[in-house]
């Protein structure tokens, strides 16, 4: 059944995109050239980390949070200062760098939760150019527990490690699958195809590691696409204990900041701190994952012809709504300068660490405020690659590779983001619509009919409103905002969770 709809979906893609992309052939392969394009294919190492905060690094001004691997590879590469997840939770967000498309556009969230088979991912069209691919950890754009919905397998990969439709584990140490309650108090079963078996004590971020590592060493004659999409560092917060004890004595250390812990939110409240060193010893082990992976490069004479990417889904988990944890359990870090964290579509909801190292086209240790937004990944790997660009599939990415040249401050001037289904009940938020254009950024909390205006060079914390003082600005994009909504199609929930009338902006 499911290879029958699969061929199917390809047809109707074919059909869909045979007037701007007639020379794709997905029962062959794509173009594997194009003019200017490398002598030999680049390998591609995407990292991407679940609920890292944009002030989470040591690069990014984090004083708890010890990353030296990432610091480094931050010094050999281009560290963006305004790159932004398409959404700010972890189902859409994906979907956009799946599909260089913004999530509203298939009403994810809201009419759909999932990654359509019809779409045809970066990876199939990196595979289809002739790249081994390899997808390990979460995936979470599966129906939940539908065998005949495709996996990363199904997707574009060669090979999947624990990728299906659960958004996190029961444990990060072994076993990290089986029966988890919700905050809600339901019951899902966890199930991480290739990780069923394990060791006693094993950590999730070091067995994911040694798949990927093994993959490579595995392929090192082959051009590969590496997807390694850690669990960590999203609940539950779980770390090993000698780097849980190395934060506790680190936190005794450092000064006492003379703010408030916490800060009233919409209807919740705001992480200021960070210092929580379990959340530290995650992060800690994440970057002894990238240290591996750059290690293991090295040693492969791979360095030089392997591009890596590193960033976050959303924002880092810093608010807490109505009735989440019940106050019984500790938030894990603070996005703070930026406002709010993930679900919110405040900056330290959307905004993200991004790190990319282009051996021989990036400058060392540059930082740049070009702003990128997830959907902008697929164009821009294509390019990389030297592959002909999909336009009809990747319709909202625009590819910043001229950033990473430095021919261009910015390639991306205007972005749009839509949250129609907000959890005031567990992290705070509630249902909002977004347009950033250069340094004005738009906030329509369209439930309440209310407007924010924020100037992002002069006030990146978002504390002062200009809607009154700048009407004409407000107003300009708000005409603006109204009518991509209605381009896309933009799901518009109103009413509380559970009784929302699904229906399309007008």
């Amino acid at each position: 059944m499911e290879k029958s709809r699969r061929e199917l979906n390809r047809r109707q893609f074919l059909k869909k995109t045979a007037g701007g992309v007639a020379s794709l052939t997905l029962l062959g392969s794509l173009p594997t050239r194009v003019w200017g394009a490398p002598k030999r294919l680049p390998n591609f190492v995407f990292i991407l980390i679940d609920d890292l905060g944009w002030r989470d690094l040591s690069c990014y001004g984090s004083t708890l949070y010890e990353t030296p691997a990432i610091d480094e590879l931050a010094q050999q590469g281009v560290l963006f200062r305004q790159a932004y997840a398409s959404f700010p939770r972890c189902v859409p967000s994906r979907y956009s760098i799946m599909t260089g498309k913004y999530p509203a556009r298939y009403g994810v969230p809201g009419l759909h939760s999932d990654l359509p088979a019809e779409e045809f991912t970066v990876a199939e069209a990196l595979k289809q150019a002739g790249y081994a691919t390899f997808f390990a950890g979460k995936w979470h754009l599966a129906k939940e527990n539908d065998p005949e919905y495709p996996y990363p397998d199904k997707q574009g990969f060669d090979v999947n490690i624990g990728g299906s439709s659960a958004g996190s584990v029961v444990s990060h140490f072994f076993p990290y699958g089986g029966v988890k309650k919700t905050l809600r108090g339901k019951k899902r079963v966890i199930k991480l195809p290739g990780l069923e078996k394990g060791k006693p004590g094993e950590y999730l971020t070091d067995r994911l590691t040694d798949a990927t590592v093994k993959f490579i060493r595995q392929h090192r004659d082959k051009p590969f696409f590496v997807y390694l999409s850690h669990y960590a560092v999203h609940v539950p917060l779980q770390a090993k204990k000698p780097y849980v004890d190395r934060y506790v004595h680190k936190l005794e250390l450092l000064p006492k900041p003379s703010w408030p812990p916490y800060i009233r939110e919409g209807v919740g409240w705001t992480k200021m701190l960070q210092d929580n060193p379990v959340y530290a010893g995650m992060i800690q082990s994440v970057d002894d994952s990238v240290a591996r992976i750059m290690q293991t490069l090295r040693e492969l004479g791979l360095e030089n012809n392997t591009i890596i990417i590193f960033t976050s889904d959303n924002g880092g988990l810093s608010t807490r709504g109505t009735r989440a944890y019940k106050g019984k359990h500790a938030l894990a870090t603070s996005n703070f300068p930026l406002r709010a964290g993930k679900g919110w579509c405040y900056e330290g909801g959307i905004r993200v660490p991004l790190i990319v190292k282009w051996p021989g086209v990036t400058k060392p240790g540059t930082d740049t405020d070009a702003i990128v937004l997830g959907a902008d990944f697929y164009p821009t790997i294509l390019q990389m690659a030297g592959l002909p660009l999909i336009p009809k599939q990747h319709l909202d990415g625009i590819s910043f590779v001229p950033v990473l040249r430095g021919e261009e401050a910015t390639a991306r001037h205007v972005a749009f983001w839509h949250s129609p289904v907000g959890r005031p009940w567990s992290t705070g938020d509630e249902n909002a619509s977004v347009i950033r254009v250069d340094d004005y950024k738009l906030i329509d909390w369209y439930d309440k009919g209310k407007l924010e205006l924020y100037n992002l060079d002069m006030d990146p914390g978002e504390r002062i409103d200009l809607s009154d003082s700048m009407p004409e600005k407000r107003d300009e994009l708000y005409r603006k905002l109204k009518a991509w909504r209605k381009e896309v199609g933009a799901y518009m929930a109103k009413g509380k969770a559970g009784k929302r009338k699904k229906r399309r902006a007008e």
